[in-house]
């Protein structure tokens, strides 16, 4: 089934279209007609037609208000249903009639809620399966496509543009993430909130996903899989990195579950064993998956072991550890590199002369120059990690431009940094994000990111 107009439509019609400002129908034209409710500035409006449907309005945002999507002359390509459940299938009917290219049903009350609820979603599912219409939901969030400026959701926000697609069952961790990269400038390619999966699941996006070219990482965050045998023949075919974040790890979980999508949850064990073998990537947490997908979005394959630069012993001792434990090879430095370093006297004379290589705590930017590209530029180390703790003298932003000097001059290798701190390290982290250079506060975070950059590309 193809799905291109669910996320590339050239108009759309929102059904239930509201001027209540507290209504879901008001939230979604809100976000179409103008990229978001707050009118944040990197958020654009949709920039094909819009066509909002309320027989009892005439105009919505100084927009023709339609009666019914019949009553609209042009072809449709994308249709979001935000009405009570129990004229869904109705409308479903007007859409199939006027052949739409695409559907998302917003609305609640199907499977996840009753008897009946799940009889007329599975009428919903054989009338839009029927006339090949894809159709996402319904009980959902809907779907953002930053790269192209559609906001087709009731988030309250469009996150900024990136390299990540995220397909989550739940609608309110979409929205909370949205919030979260909004503050972190943290990029997505597509947000889609696909709730009780009852067309489309999982793998069918992520086989989306492999094909589209703005999108670089796949995140999931899922509760329930309908074809597990579908989602792993899907996975292994897939070349682009997959994250997965699975909820209903216990029996607790496994209940609650059963009445937020109405999906039906199996053994956890049973799916690690399943994305293990889909060669795909299990995260811990929401920030485990995130901070892993930035890695792999921005860096290249990690090919050898790892150097630690750093000015705080400390945190290289316990990098050090994190990496042993997670089974990152780290670099033994040969004495031909410590004596490049040596010579160019540059260095203060307590320096460790061994991996990690401790800078010491005075450390400028001119230190911080000498040993990364002094690693670097060695064939036998495969990546680097930077950290930075905040001492009087320290300077962060320079000893920033210090690394991104390094990652263009060795594009090849992989550079994660720790830029520890708060206030006085913000400027530096974000002109570290800005130019693709992953920076995280915590040195187990830097591991974890070389972790998965030792097995996330190529699949």
């Amino acid at each position: 089934m193809n799905l291109e107009k669910l996320f590339n439509p050239k108009n759309i019609a929102v059904i239930g279209a509201s001027k209540d400002k507290s209504s879901v129908g008001y939230g979604i034209l809100s976000n179409l007609a103008s990229g978001c409710v707050y009118r944040c500035k990197y958020c654009k409006p949709f920039p094909g037609k819009l066509f909002p449907i309320n027989p009892h309005a005439d105009s919505i945002f100084d927009l023709k208000c339609y009666k019914s999507i019949l009553d609209i002359r042009e072809n449709i390509d994308l249709a979001v249903i935000v009405v009570p459940a129990r004229i869904v299938l109705d409308i479903v009917n007007e859409c199939v009639k006027k052949k739409v290219k695409g559907v998302i049903i917003i609305s609640a009350g199907f499977s996840e809620k009753s008897k009946w609820g799940a009889k007329v979603q599975k009428e919903l599912v054989d009338i839009l399966s029927k006339a090949e219409i894809p159709m996402v939901g319904p009980n959902c969030l809907g779907i953002i496509n930053a790269a192209n400026s559609m906001n087709a959701s009731f988030a309250p926000a469009m996150p900024p543009d990136g390299k990540i697609a995220f397909i989550s069952q739940s609608g309110a961790l979409a929205d909370s993430i949205i919030d979260w990269s909004i503050e972190n400038m943290y990029g997505f390619s597509t947000i889609v909130s696909y709730g009780n999966k009852a067309m489309l699941d999982a793998s069918d996006f992520m086989r989306y996903f492999d094909r589209d070219k703005n999108t670089k990482i796949i995140t999931l965050y899922v509760e329930g899989i309908n074809d597990g045998k579908k989602f792993i023949r899907i996975a292994k075919k897939i070349k682009k990195p997959i994250i997965i974040l699975k909820a209903g790890r216990t029996e607790q979980g496994v209940k609650a579950i059963s009445s937020h999508t109405g999906s039906l949850a199996g053994s956890y064990d049973i799916y690690k064993a399943a994305f293990k073998q889909g060669g795909v990537l299990v995260a811990d947490t929401i920030e485990d998956m995130f901070d892993n997908a930035k890695a792999l979005a921005n860096m290249p394959k990690l090919r050898g072991p790892v150097a630690i630069v750093t000015n705080g012993g400390g945190c290289g001792v316990l990098c050090a550890d994190y990496c042993s434990e997670l089974g990152v090879p780290l670099a033994k430095l040969r004495k031909s590199t410590i004596k490049k370093i040596d010579d160019t006297k540059k260095m203060h004379p307590a320096y460790s002369r061994r991996n990690p290589l401790d800078i010491v705590g005075d450390a400028l930017p001119e230190r911080y120059d000498v040993a990364v590209d002094a690693v670097l530029s060695e064939k036998y180390i495969g990546g680097l990690i930077v950290i930075q703790t905040l001492q009087s003298n320290t300077r962060p932003e320079e000893d920033a431009e210090v690394v991104i000097k390094a990652k263009k001059k060795y594009p090849d290798k992989p550079i994660i940094c720790t830029y520890m701190g708060g206030k006085f390290t913000k400027k530096a982290s974000n002109m570290l994000e800005a130019s693709g250079i992953p920076d995280y506060n915590d040195v187990k975070k830097a591991a974890l990111a070389m972790k998965a950059l030792m097995s996330g590309i190529p699949r």
